[in-house]
């Protein structure tokens, strides 16, 4: 057995990142998963650099441990291929908007009709019995309406994103999540059923848990948003020779900073004894503890901070952690050798299972490279595939 989820198969009908990163996690944790592409691919194939085309960065770090299957889904026949896949499957996850997935006939009952076990999962922009069913929404507009860009403007003086795809990358892991739990529930109960994580609603909860703040007890929207995050004074350290981060929580662990950077009366500070006096007076303590740790370098900071087990870390670049001793030691960039693109380089699966580790079985497909030999299983001929498909089949 490799993985918790060996032995059950995924048909990813998802493009961009939100759902083949989801798909991906599946695949990591054991699953066989066959990515369904149209005659032109996933657009991700064509974003960021390539050795070849159709096989650039951004696809390759979002859909290993997959099978390319190639069908042109405006065709009769090929829908109905699909189909035969849908009964051999335990998951069916797509990124198409509801008036799409109606029109082709691949709605959640029309699916179910034809296999009941199935698992049928996507993560629409927004939840698909409102208003907005039908609207687009990619990872820019999702951090703009769930007040993302909103805190950047906060905090920094003008609205921006975070620069990275931060509502795809976590609603992926939370549809992957969310695949892991109805499988679990179907293997109790032996019933299926349809998965959605609206990117809005679940980008939005994740941005209140902690800025939901005032307006959780009395609608005091003037009260909104956590005040610690909002500090202009809440940035890394600047040390002698670099920049530093440093948090403490608990009265304890302040005095213990306090201690640290050479300044234990703050401990008695009533602005800075207890939790909510600092919270109301952050700006004013963390000047204080920014104006210590100019004093020394970053690594004679480490060591203290280490010392009296206070959380620390150097500020990181993404150039500078590919010579981190510690993911050195971990083994946390996994590289290997690709058929058609060469060395290529690969985060190692993050979650760890004592039993049934996760494992990278499958380097990224190109296009369509498994349509031949997934249809000859499911009984189709050379001819059929090259009708459905519109690849020639593969040579000997």
């Amino acid at each position: 057995m490799s993985g918790p989820l060996a032995g059950i198969r995924v048909l990813d009908l998802t493009i961009n990142v939100l759902g083949p990163l989801a798909a991906q996690i599946l695949g990591d944790m054991g699953a066989d998963v066959i990515k369904i592409e149209a005659p032109g691919g996933d657009p991700m194939r064509h974003t960021g650099k390539a050795h070849h085309a159709g096989m650039a960065s951004l696809f390759l770090n979002t859909n290993r441990n997959k099978r390319s299957v190639v069908l042109d889904l405006k065709r009769a026949d090929a829908l109905r291929a699909l189909m035969t896949l849908v009964d051999e499957a335990d998951v069916f996850i797509h990124s198409m908007r509801p008036g799409t997935v109606e029109r082709l006939g691949l709605a959640y009952e029309a699916v179910r009709a034809r296999n009941p076990r199935i698992i049928y999962a996507h993560g629409p922009g927004y939840r698909p019995d409102g208003p907005h069913r039908d609207r687009p929404a990619f990872d820019d507009v999702i951090q703009g309406e769930t007040g993302v860009a909103g805190m950047m403007e906060q905090s920094l003086g003008k609205p921006r994103y975070a620069p990275m795809v931060l509502a795809d990358k976590l609603c992926g892991h939370a549809l992957a999540s969310a695949v892991g739990m109805a499988l679990f529930c179907r293997e109790r109960t032996g019933e299926a059923q349809e998965v959605i994580v609206p990117m809005f609603e679940t980008m939005l909860s994740f941005n209140l848990v902690e800025h939901l703040w005032m307006d959780f007890f009395d609608a005091d929207r003037k009260n909104l948003g956590y005040s610690r995050m909002f500090s202009a004074h809440r940035r890394p350290y600047a040390t002698r020779d670099g920049h530093l981060c440093m948090l403490a929580v608990s009265d304890e662990q302040w005095r213990r900073v306090f201690q640290v950077i050479g300044r234990p009366e703050l401990a008695a500070d009533a602005r800075f004894a207890k939790l909510q006096a600092r919270t109301r007076n952050i700006d004013a303590l963390y000047e204080i503890v920014a104006s210590q740790l100019t004093t020394k370098t970053s690594a004679q900071w480490q060591q203290l901070l280490d010392a009296a087990d206070l959380p620390n870390g150097r500020v990181n670049t993404f150039a500078t952690m590919a010579d981190d001793p510690y993911l050195q030691e971990t083994g946390f960039f996994r590289h290997y050798e690709h058929p058609t693109e060469g060395p290529l380089v690969t985060p190692e699966i993050s979650t760890l299972f004592a039993r049934t580790p996760g494992s990278v079985r499958l380097a990224p497909p190109h296009l369509g490279e498994h349509t031949y030999a997934v249809l000859r299983a499911s009984g189709y001929t050379d001819a059929n595939i090259e009708s459905m498909s519109g690849m020639s089949p593969p040579t000997a």
